[in-house]
């Protein structure tokens, strides 16, 4: 007798009309055909049956927070810490708690159960990080939030900012953060992520550095960061967030720089919607879209995952929490439209992302966590292709959401009652 069966699945691998047995909020049975009883079944009718999407880099304490104090005119980056810079110093505790809530509900009805956050360090009063460990707490059932400490304002050029950093790591924040390209040198951005390794060897935590998120094809400091993994016996526990500059990089230094990521064991995470939108904005045209080499990385073996990074925010004043949103912009900046690249970039929102984060109990195998989503798509190329409705999303063997699925209401003569747009419109090769 199991919890519930979900029965009828397309799974990511390929595998159709699979049945997946839970029981004690794990899966336990993944076949065709489970002769078996459960308390409750959810029939998928061959749909789409996916472990849930994981966002590695997103700012949970500035999410919703657009408009305060007042729009970003400009669109750039450097307003947009400017506008948040002007809105931390006031914000309290109560606000960044319930903004965050509200953003977890929203991605719960996507899917979404894994975030990695980070949270801004340079406002002393380190009310951020207590709202945000507060959110951790309270979100625990449903989401497993990760926190990385970030200096926004930069780890020397900030005042205070070392010790908030270890204030704020001692409370218990997950991760090191850094910003290396927003120091005040070339030479001090290469200083912190030097000691900012170094805080994450002692402290046997992980590290995940806002890196070279700028055009300037000299910022480098990823190699930096790849050679003091390498140092401080940190491989694959790493990760460099953004990367834009590689985008305007010289092919021969790439050549280098590449190999030398992949002995580091480093994890990949570029932001499709926020590095398309920030990038190329002292260029007229051709326009560079700054987002890294996502091609080229994933061919080179090293773990590639995508984040949402910003919902509407000082930085960003669209997203809607939903992580196909992200991988269909990246087919597109990335130009990876083939069969095959559509299948990684599904994995760069899923199992990828789930290695970044370090995540255990992850899949849709026997012993896994029974965490699942069941989408309005027969496969994984259709799901980036429609982004459609999460018709159930499954945390350890509960159903915590559902939605209706979307389907048009026909009225022409001799043509069908009805459209659902998830079935029956894939290539029948």
């Amino acid at each position: 007798m199991f919890d519930l069966i979900v029965r009828n699945a397309n799974l990511t691998d390929g595998r159709t009309s699979i049945d997946i047995g839970i029981q004690g909020g794990r899966i336990i049975a993944v076949e065709r055909g489970l002769q078996a009883q459960a308390g409750e079944e959810i029939d998928a009718t061959g749909r789409l049956v996916s472990p849930p999407f994981v966002d590695p880099h997103f700012h949970m304490d500035a999410t919703l927070s657009l408009g305060l104090p007042r729009m970003n005119v400009s669109g750039t980056l450097l307003e947009g810490i400017a506008l948040w810079g002007e809105l931390r110093p006031i914000v309290t505790k109560e606000e960044l708690v319930d903004r965050a809530l509200r953003y977890c509900d929203l991605a719960v009805t996507q899917g979404l159960l894994f975030i990695r956050s980070h949270v801004d360090t340079s406002d002393p009063r380190l009310v951020t990080v207590e709202a945000m460990i507060e959110v951790r707490e309270k979100v625990a059932p449903y989401i497993d939030l990760q926190l990385v400490a970030f200096p926004q304002d930069g780890y020397y050029r900030s005042p205070g900012a070392i010790d908030a950093l270890n204030r704020a790591l001692d409370m218990g924040v997950d991760v090191v953060g850094g910003i290396p390209h927003f120091e005040r040198t070339m030479g001090e951005g290469t200083a912190s992520v030097e000691a900012l390794c170094r805080i994450a060897a002692d402290r046997g935590l992980p590290v995940d550095m806002h890196c070279d998120e700028t055009d300037d094809p000299l910022s480098r400091h990823i190699e930096t960061l790849a050679a003091q993994t390498i140092r401080f016996g940190l491989q694959g526990r790493v990760a460099g967030s953004h990367l834009t500059s590689m985008h305007s990089m010289d092919n021969y230094y790439v050549s280098k720089l590449i190999p030398l990521m992949a002995e580091a064991r480093i994890n990949v995470i570029p932001n499709p919607l926020i590095n398309i939108m920030l990038q190329g904005r002292h260029d007229t045209y051709p326009k560079r879209r700054g987002m890294t080499r996502v091609r080229e990385l994933m061919d080179a073996g090293l773990n590639v995952s995508f984040g949402h990074d910003c919902v509407m925010d000082p930085w960003y004043s669209m997203g809607s929490g939903d992580m196909l949103e992200v991988g269909h912009m990246a087919i597109h900046v990335a130009q990876m439209a083939g069969v095959e690249d559509k299948k990684k970039i599904f994995h760069a929102l899923t199992v990828n992302s789930a290695k970044t984060m370090d995540l255990e109990g992850y899949g849709v195998e026997i012993g896994c966590n029974a965490d699942l989503v069941i989408l309005q798509a027969q496969d994984t190329l259709e799901a980036l292709r429609l982004k459609p409705n999460r018709l159930a999303v499954i945390r350890r063997g509960k159903v915590i959401a559902r939605s209706a699925p979307r389907i048009g209401a026909l009225f022409l003569d001799g043509r069908p009652a009805k459209v659902d747009s998830g079935m029956g419109y894939a290539p029948r090769h």
